[in-house]
């Protein structure tokens, strides 16, 4: 029994990867506490084998915004289609920064001291976005609020809440979940779950 939340998808449906089933809702998944982010103090820092920026709130709302419809699949099996979010996308951001030559990879570090890894060409996708709202009502702290990462093409956990800091790598280093036993590149149409 799947229950009121879940659905099996239909053998046809082609947005859905193998093993998952869909939801209605946005389940809540986190490891640890939820932290509470104040956004007169929050901030993204960037450093590493880039020239070393931070970014304040108003930094990141005077970038242009953008609405985008993805579907969402998280690694414990559940998938959302047409989730509507507002955000800026990550290839404008990056546009700002000098990165260097030798970059691969990029550590995301959130609030709470969660990590999680991506190459670079991951990130720099142009259908992935910071967001800040979720079906048009600011994103709260229980979905990554006030911003979080979203990589559709990629299980939700590289899709890190309460983003605050991106560390770029000339090599691959595993975050958080990846240290604990989860792939390392996490793509929901190989079933990478788990290493």
């Amino acid at each position: 029994m799947l229950g009121k939340f879940f659905q099996k998808p239909a053998n046809d449906d082609q947005r859905v990867p193998p093993g998952q089933y869909l939801t209605k809702g946005m389940p809540v998944l986190t490891y640890g506490d939820t932290p509470k982010i104040n956004l007169d103090t929050w901030q993204l820092r960037v450093w590493g084998t880039v020239e070393p920026r931070t970014f304040n709130w108003s930094d990141f709302m005077n970038l242009p915004q953008s609405e985008f419809t993805k579907d969402f699949h998280c690694v414990t099996r559940w998938s959302r289609l047409d989730v509507q979010w507002t955000g800026i996308k990550v290839t404008d951001f990056l546009s700002l920064l000098e990165i260097y030559p030798n970059t691969s990879h990029v550590m995301q570090h959130c609030y709470g001291d969660y990590t999680t890894n991506l190459t670079l060409e991951e990130l720099a996708r142009e259908d992935n976005f910071f967001a800040f709202k979720l079906f048009d009502k600011p994103l709260t702290p229980e979905h990554g609020g006030p911003m979080r990462l979203v990589v559709p093409h990629l299980y939700a956990w590289k899709s890190s809440k309460w983003l605050n800091g991106l560390e770029f790598l000339d090599h691959q280093e595993l975050g958080f979940w990846e240290r604990n036993g989860y792939h390392r590149s996490g793509d929901p149409w190989q079933e990478e779950r788990y290493s």
